[in-house]
């Protein structure tokens, strides 16, 4: 990785002010072209609003990480290289095109899929060339698709999954900051930066919802960075991580017990823990709060300590993951409970 630049405060603060803007500007025209074009998600038994809201607001996240993060990764010091700016730019225009199709019509999983493999195999491929083997494509890639899918699930309510992407943006733009990437922190706050030009609009009561172009995308952007954070220096992985337990582990153990259970868990559902919460009667906005707290409370100090003390940051992660395991699982338990008490009476 070379340095570019003498002064990158600055520069940074520009990228994520372009961020913001060209995301804020494109979301409201998002709204309005949703609503000529009847790109309308109605209310139903597997969603979680109760008002017909336009879909596809987040290609505003898309362009304003497309003008800030490939920016800050070239022009800033210490950055990832060329070639793996260009991996990671064409990565995100392919699954943010397949995305912005699917919201317009939605299309059969097979080509959703393909191609998030073929842009995340592109990316992986870059990444893995900066490290010492070719092959952590391979665990790369399965780890790059999943984090794809994963937040499409846990885009289910207002404000959530965009509040995730600025904390994850914010967060991981302090830690490369310190770590002594400039690159990798323009590029984390960019997103952030991105994410909230969106969420002013996605706040509880939502004028409009991302769709599958923002959230998707931005699984693959949470990925890449993640991931260049892994070859810019290993032990920064581990606190990356815990920045994105709390979407990893409600998606994760969510897709487990449905198979365990035999269910199509491919199919829409609305299994998720954040899900069960609104399903029980708590606000968007307070359910939001919740997963923030979490990001604050805990996965805060605890990435802290781990990229403090390189050494401990393995089991770091895994507490962090057991003890999140654990807060998954009793309030599934609470929410089930409740439910039968209901049915009950």
């Amino acid at each position: 990785m070379t340095s570019a630049v003498s002064s990158p405060g600055s520069l940074l603060a520009g990228c994520a002010l372009l961020a913001f803007v060209v995301s804020f500007a494109s979301v409201r025209a998002a709204i309005a072209y949703a609503h000529r074009r009847g790109m309308l998600d109605a209310p139903g038994r597997r969603r979680s609003h109760t008002m017909p809201t336009p879909r596809g607001g987040g290609i505003g996240i898309v362009l304003g990480a497309l003008v800030g993060m490939p920016a800050a990764l070239l022009l800033l010091p210490v950055s990832p290289g060329a070639a793996t700016v260009a991996a990671f730019t064409v990565a995100v225009v392919a699954v943010a095109a397949i995305g912005w199709l699917d919201d317009h019509g939605s299309l059969p999983i097979r080509p959703r899929l393909l191609i998030q493999l073929a842009a995340t195999l592109l990316l992986c491929v870059a990444i893995a060339s900066l490290t010492t083997s070719l092959w952590w494509a391979v665990p790369l890639l399965l780890a790059g698709v999943w984090c794809i899918n994963l937040h499409n699930f846990m885009d289910g309510i207002d404000g959530l999954a965009a509040q995730q992407a600025m904390f994850f943006g914010a967060a991981s733009a302090a830690l490369a900051w310190s770590a002594g990437s400039p690159a990798l922190a323009g590029a984390a706050l960019a997103m952030a930066a991105a994410a909230l030009g969106f969420w002013w609009f996605n706040r509880s009561p939502a004028r409009i919802f991302m769709g599958d172009v923002g959230s998707g995308t931005l699984g693959l952007m949470v990925f890449g960075l993640s991931a260049m954070f892994w070859a810019f220096r290993t032990n920064l992985l581990w606190p990356a991580l815990i920045f994105s337990s709390a979407f990893v582990i409600d998606a994760t153990l969510t897709l487990l017990v449905r198979m365990l259970r035999g269910a199509r868990w491919y199919t829409p559902h609305r299994e998720h823990l954040y899900q069960w919460l609104v399903r029980r009667g708590a606000a968007h906005r307070k359910v939001a709060a919740g997963y923030f707290a979490w990001n604050v409370l805990v996965c805060v100090p605890v990435a802290w300590i781990a990229y403090r003390q390189p050494a401990a940051a393995p089991v770091c992660f895994g507490v962090v993951y057991l003890f999140g395991a654990a807060v998954w699982r009793t309030g599934k338990r609470r929410c089930l409970r409740r439910r039968e008490r209901h049915v009950s009476a």
